[in-house]
């Protein structure tokens, strides 16, 4: 499945996603941990993990984590997110295509709202060969959800006004390509769910969120954000005045 080819750079995001990025829920752990794919003492390898927030949430549960990003900002801000935390990630900067690191050395391998940025092809391949024999490649994503004339959808038009060249507006399921993806590479026993669930935020921290995205500090110039959050800030007091306010997610 062919993707949109677009372009950002997730570095100049780091300040806003450390502080206004949402983490993963509780519940998504205890469901892998339910399902055996994550166990105390496990291996694992985080791709892509900007500010670590998955590879904490697996740190916590006793997992051995190595974190990869190519935004040194992006590896700064999880480090000082693990120390407020009293927690220990082992972060290397390189590629998901490209890790340079020992073959079959993880237990699980995993990408966190990150899968469409990647070569795919080159990415599968690649965890394949990180892979310990009866491995696991694990892939998430906790996406905002447009519905109708729900904040999200509200804010997306926003982005798209100041950012035509954006294509990720209006998309949910972000990471169902991945199926196609992972069974030509030969990947088995492949599982899939979804669940649709509200995040609370307050104004700012929903301006923060959106300032945090590919489509707005990822890749515009910093005059150009500016005139989005004041945008956004506006369109937040006149049209859903009361805090917090709940942003649908999948």
């Amino acid at each position: 499945m062919k993707l949109p080819h677009f372009t950002a750079d997730f570095g100049k995001t780091a300040a806003d996603y450390a502080r206004h990025r949402a983490g993963y829920p509780d519940w998504l752990f205890e469901r892998l941990m339910r399902r055996g794919l994550v166990r105390p003492g496990m291996r694992a390898l985080d791709l892509a993990t900007g500010t670590g927030y998955l590879a904490r949430g697996l740190a916590q549960r006793g997992l051995a984590v190595t974190g990869i990003d190519i935004a040194p900002e992006m590896i700064e801000a999880a480090k000082a997110l693990d120390a407020a935390q009293g927690l220990a990630v082992d972060y290397v900067a390189g590629k998901a295509e490209a890790t340079g690191l020992p073959s079959g050395s993880f237990d699980l391998v995993t990408a966190a709202c990150c899968w469409h940025w990647f070569d795919r092809p080159k990415a599968s391949a690649e965890v394949l060969r990180l892979l310990k024999p009866g491995g696991w490649l694990v892939i998430c994503s906790q996406n905002w959800f447009p519905l109708g004339d729900n904040v999200v959808a509200r804010s997306e038009a926003i982005v798209q006004r100041h950012n035509p060249q954006w294509p990720y507006g209006g998309l949910d399921g972000m990471t169902s390509f991945a199926v196609h993806d992972l069974r030509a590479a030969g990947f088995r026993s492949i599982e899939s769910f979804a669940v649709d669930f509200e995040i609370a935020y307050s104004h700012e921290g929903w301006r923060g969120r959106m300032r945090a995205s590919a489509g707005v500090s990822g890749s515009l110039a910093p005059d150009e954000v500016k005139a989005f959050d004041e945008e956004l800030a506006a369109m937040l007091k006149r049209e859903f005045p009361h805090e917090p306010l709940q942003a649908t997610h999948c």
